[in-house]
């Protein structure tokens, strides 16, 4: 009784921390670290890449990116961020781009090949961006927090209640937290940020019909061989697409209101 009545307030008490932010779609958040220490992190994060990475120097390659970033990021909230946004491509053949908080951008050469123009490109930069703004970053360090604090009580309960076999029931909500849990989470994430993206896409004044284009194109770049969606951290891509289609609706209309019509190339 004793050792059930722990758990449950264990449990409890992550529960009630988890109400105590709401992300642009809805969802409750539990947020533990303030703004400036996610763009503190993220500014190291950014400086660490450009030294370790290659940086593009192609000039048309750079503006090309800027061009369509810089529309996208003049969507953002001023409380998300109020500065000027730094846009780096990386010369990687990586296919894959991210936003990090404090205003930084990255885009690997390797994207450029799949997204086949700028409404492609900006359906990628658009998710990663709202990632941002949903202050993924902060929620998903604050519930690994969590998790850790849950876990180490979770053992501190058992040793101390002499519970045969700890070690596999320790394993167990371990392997529990991950399926369970923290990739179910990450898929909520990502699909959250595509739902943003397409958003923003659409009031910069692109296709957001190309992004349904972006997942076909990715998923024949992946040759098929994308891990079952159950045990991926990402959505699998017709589910993406299905997401974006019952969410186009809107966006077609945003894009057919705004008068931005971005010419990058």
């Amino acid at each position: 009784m004793k050792l059930k009545f722990t758990l449950s307030a264990v449990v409890a008490a992550i529960i009630a921390l988890s109400s105590c932010a709401t992300s642009p779609t809805g969802r409750n958040q539990v947020l533990l670290f303030s703004d400036a220490q996610l763009t503190e992190m993220g500014a190291q994060a950014f400086s660490g890449m450009k030294e370790e990475l290659t940086v593009s120097t192609k000039q048309v390659q750079n503006s090309y990116v800027k061009c369509i970033a810089n529309a996208i990021t003049a969507q953002v909230p001023s409380s998300v961020f109020d500065g000027q946004w730094e846009v780096v491509v990386f010369d990687d053949e990586q296919v894959n781009a991210f936003a990090l908080p404090g205003g930084k951008i990255g885009v690997y050469t390797g994207l450029l090949k799949v997204a086949e123009n700028q409404h492609q490109l900006a359906a990628v930069i658009g998710h990663e961006v709202g990632h941002v703004i949903a202050e993924h970053g902060n929620e998903r360090m604050s519930q690994s927090t969590l998790i850790n604090m849950g876990t180490q009580a979770a053992g501190q309960v058992l040793a101390a209640n002499e519970v045969p076999q700890s070690g596999p029931i320790m394993a167990a909500i371990g392997l529990g937290m991950q399926v369970g849990v923290q990739l179910p989470f990450s898929r909520t994430h990502e699909s959250e940020a595509d739902e943003i993206g397409l958003q923003l896409m659409a009031k910069s004044g692109f296709d957001p019909r190309q992004s349904v284009n972006l997942w076909q194109n990715m998923e024949a770049a992946s040759g098929g061989n994308s891990p079952m969606e159950f045990l991926s951290t990402h959505p699998a891509p017709q589910t993406r697409i299905n997401d974006l289609q019952a969410n186009m609706s809107p966006a077609l209309a945003d894009y057919q209101a705004t008068t931005n019509r971005p010419n990058c190339k």
